[in-house]
């Protein structure tokens, strides 16, 4: 759901991280307020018109939205038939949420990870007072954003590795790869931290 940086000279590009951060918190908590499918319908509208000023392919952001939307549509359609809130309830919680993944993926691909990092790192510097250290929440977050779209992609390479082996049914022929695939780049991030002299005993005052 989350994409890496796509550098492209755009406004929409230029903006300050938390202008966008601010900007997706405002309008997530004017579609869960609006009625019915209006809330999604502008979301949508407002989404499509950032992606033409932001000038990003629309291939990319598509690639972006289907798993998302796909596992989205799946859960909503359980939550039909098992609580029987009825199809169009369904289909219109199924719109917004798909219109909120569309802009969140904007701010990301449009986002640079460390002004993503700088952002986080003001806001929770407010609770440094409370014992918090900001920058590790910073660095986490961070990392989170970075690594979800990098699982994704190891999922995808697994899933082509079964297919040509014939083995696209087994559990564990997907799960015991991917495993070893996200050890390896946990090790890699934790030597390339050290190598970088971060320290996690560093209270950040």
């Amino acid at each position: 759901m989350l994409g890496l940086y796509l550098h492209r000279d755009s406004a929409v590009h230029r903006w300050p991280a938390g202008v966008k951060m601010g900007g997706l918190l405002a309008v997530t908590a004017g579609v869960m307020t609006l009625p019915g499918a209006w809330g999604a319908a502008l979301a949508g509208a407002l989404g499509l018109g950032l992606l033409a000023a932001a000038r990003l392919p629309v291939g990319r952001v598509l690639r972006e939205l289907r798993a998302p939307v796909v596992l989205l549509t799946l859960l909503f359609g359980f939550q039909a038939l098992l609580a029987g809130t009825g199809w169009a309830e369904a289909a219109v919680a199924v719109a917004r949420f798909a219109a909120l993944v569309l802009l969140a993926t904007l701010v990301t691909l449009t986002t640079r990870v460390a002004d993503m990092i700088d952002l986080f790192e003001r806001v929770f510097g407010l609770l440094r007072p409370l014992g918090v250290n900001p920058a590790k929440l910073a660095l986490m977050l961070a990392l989170t954003i970075r690594f979800i779209p990098l699982l994704a992609e190891q999922v995808r390479e697994v899933r082509m590795a079964q297919r040509a082996r014939g083995v696209e049914r087994s559990i564990a022929a997907l799960f015991v790869p991917l495993l070893v695939k996200i050890f390896t780049m946990a090790d890699d991030l934790a030597a390339a931290l050290e190598a970088r002299g971060y320290d996690p005993a560093d209270n950040g005052r």
